[in-house]
């Protein structure tokens, strides 16, 4: 064989091999993966109903599998220090070791496992796509399911008349409400409409779409939030409101009066929880949640004596919980409800990872609120504000229900953690001083501009 028939054949071997690689690298290919993964997990209801377990499982694999395919493929631009927070690292490594004192290690490796899948989806797309393209996949993506939540709503609820079982939808939309869309309760589709409104907001603002797209996106998110008829929406819709004009303030004011005015928003903020916290009962007698409230009361009290017995490392990280495993299924006895959460990420983490995975998952969500929140406050451009208030939805949410700690709650928060780090984490600082010491180390006259 001559040496151009060789060469000949090793192109050819090699051209399916290089083809791949291309599309891996390419821009489009991350902006594709970000919107189907964005789509899977605010999905994730819709397509567990219709798949199973199994075949959302099979999904979420499948996008992680080609998430690593893409770190392999784009190594060059990855560097280790910006894949995630140390905070969020610490965290999951807590939860994981939680697995040697639970009372079933499967399932608490599988629990582990429903984090892990978003938490590495999340990192996948931080590391390849800004805060606009994340905005941008984020909103058409929840215009897509917020349409068709409002579809299959009318044809529930005015067309034919009768609930949709399998879809988990009540069809009470002739009644005014409550719905459910496709996100399986009231809570949850309330949640997603407060994001999609930031995000619609900020697409708005910022001109990535169609003013006429804008309108119709607002409009239908804000629709479905009416609809919802939940009280903690229009409680998570205040904190939001609240967010946002605070921080439309303290854009506006100057340099010198900005850090003051921090502190004093702090400070606020402050007594505002201390207030809700001792006015907790006349507060929720004005939303009209009493069954909610007594719910989540009697459920809340349960777990703090179950906690109480293993108070620093829990009782095992599971996620969502066991159908029969202990304490999970004493705790449903003794509220005589069959609960699958603590309706509470905070109270959740205390039952299942103790004080040290509170303490964690307080500093994880901490910093990045304090990261987002000083960005936003400082960056001229719009896009900024769209992680800080994502985050504070998200720990209002955070307070009500554990949605949060799995699926686009979870994947959203990370998300806007890493992004946030590095804008204003230790590693830009890192980097910037290294900038100046390289900079430092050359000749006299080298760093110039030679013309």
């Amino acid at each position: 064989m001559s040496s151009s028939e060789r060469m000949n054949g090793a192109g050819r071997s090699g051209g399916p091999e290089r083809t791949a690689l291309i599309l891996l690298r390419s821009s489009p290919f991350a902006a594709a993966f970000a919107t189907t993964a964005i789509g899977a997990l605010f999905g994730t209801h819709a397509i567990r109903q219709l798949t199973g377990d199994a075949g959302y499982g099979a999904v979420i694999t499948g996008l992680c599998l080609i998430g690593a395919a893409m770190l392999v493929a784009r190594r060059r631009e990855v560097r280790a220090i910006e894949v995630m927070p140390v905070t969020l690292v610490a965290l999951l490594a807590w939860l994981l070791i939680s697995v040697f004192w639970s009372r079933s290690a499967p399932a608490a490796f599988e629990g582990w496992l429903q984090l892990a899948g978003p938490t590495f989806l999340a990192v996948v797309v931080a590391q390849f796509r800004d805060t606009l393209q994340t905005v941008r996949a984020t909103g058409d993506v929840l215009r897509f399911w917020l349409t068709a939540s409002l579809a299959i709503e009318i044809l529930s609820g005015i067309l034919l008349d009768g609930p949709v079982p399998f879809l988990s939808i009540a069809g009470n939309l002739a009644e005014g409400g409550p719905i459910q869309g496709l996100f399986g309760t009231r809570t949850v589709l309330g949640v997603v409409t407060i994001i999609a409104l930031i995000t619609f907001v900020v697409e708005w603002r910022t001109r990535s779409v169609r003013p006429g797209l804008s309108a119709y996106s607002v409009a239908l998110a804000a629709l479905l939030a009416i609809f919802t008829a939940s009280p903690i929406v229009l409680g998570m819709a205040v904190i939001a409101g609240a967010a946002t004009g605070a921080l439309a303030i303290v854009r506006r004011v100057s340099p010198a009066v900005r850090s003051r005015l921090q502190w004093v928003l702090a400070g606020s903020v402050a007594v505002f929880l201390l207030a809700a916290y001792l006015f907790r009962r006349p507060l929720v007698y004005w939303l009209n949640a009493e069954p909610d409230f007594l719910t989540r009361s009697r459920l809340w009290n349960a777990i703090l004596d179950i906690a109480a017995v293993r108070p620093v490392q829990g009782w095992g990280w599971v996620g969502t919980w066991p159908d029969f495993l202990t304490p999970y299924s004493y705790i449903r006895l003794s509220t005589d409800q069959p609960h699958r959460s603590a309706l509470n990420a905070w109270m959740d983490v205390l039952l299942q990872a103790g004080t040290v995975g509170v303490v964690l998952l307080f500093a994880f969500a901490g910093l990045a609120l304090a990261r987002a929140w000083m960005t936003a406050s400082e960056r001229r451009s719009t896009v900024h504000v769209w992680p800080a208030l994502v985050i504070i939805t998200i720990l209002a949410d955070s307070v009500v229900t554990s949605s949060p700690l799995g699926g686009f709650g979870w994947f959203l928060l990370v998300v806007c953690a890493t992004q946030a780090s590095l804008v204003r984490g230790w590693r830009k600082s890192w980097q910037e001083r290294r900038a100046r010491a390289d900079v430092s180390d050359l000749p006299p006259g080298a760093a110039e501009d030679p013309a």
